[in-house]
């Protein structure tokens, strides 16, 4: 991680926005951090507002606290038949194959 103190990042803004494309910039003021720049080139507008927004990670937070029930208790609760099984196998499944091969 680079850091920079603030009267160095007045005088070069370009510099350190382009350098917090691929790492976290610190910037400092009398050798104490006080603001943290990082790169954002690649995400749009709405991912963003999302990854900021309080309410939503609040929302998140309290889902993932609820009891949760198994796939085959959600299909019968909203009467849709089990997805089907899919060829590949569960990383758990290869892992065991491979202790076996060797």
């Amino acid at each position: 991680m680079k850091s920079i103190t603030v009267r160095d990042l007045q005088k070069r803004i370009r510099e350190t926005i382009t350098a917090a494309q691929k790492h976290r910039v610190v910037v400092t003021r009398h050798g104490k951090p006080v603001a943290l720049v990082t790169g954002l080139e690649g995400y749009d507008w709405e991912d963003l507002w999302w990854a900021t927004n309080a309410s939503f990670w609040g929302m998140i937070e309290e889902s993932r606290r609820q009891k949760t029930i198994p796939l085959e208790e959600a299909c019968r609760r909203v009467k849709i038949p089990l997805p089907k099984k899919t060829r590949y196998p569960s990383a758990r499944a290869c892992r065991i194959a491979r202790r076996r091969r060797t």
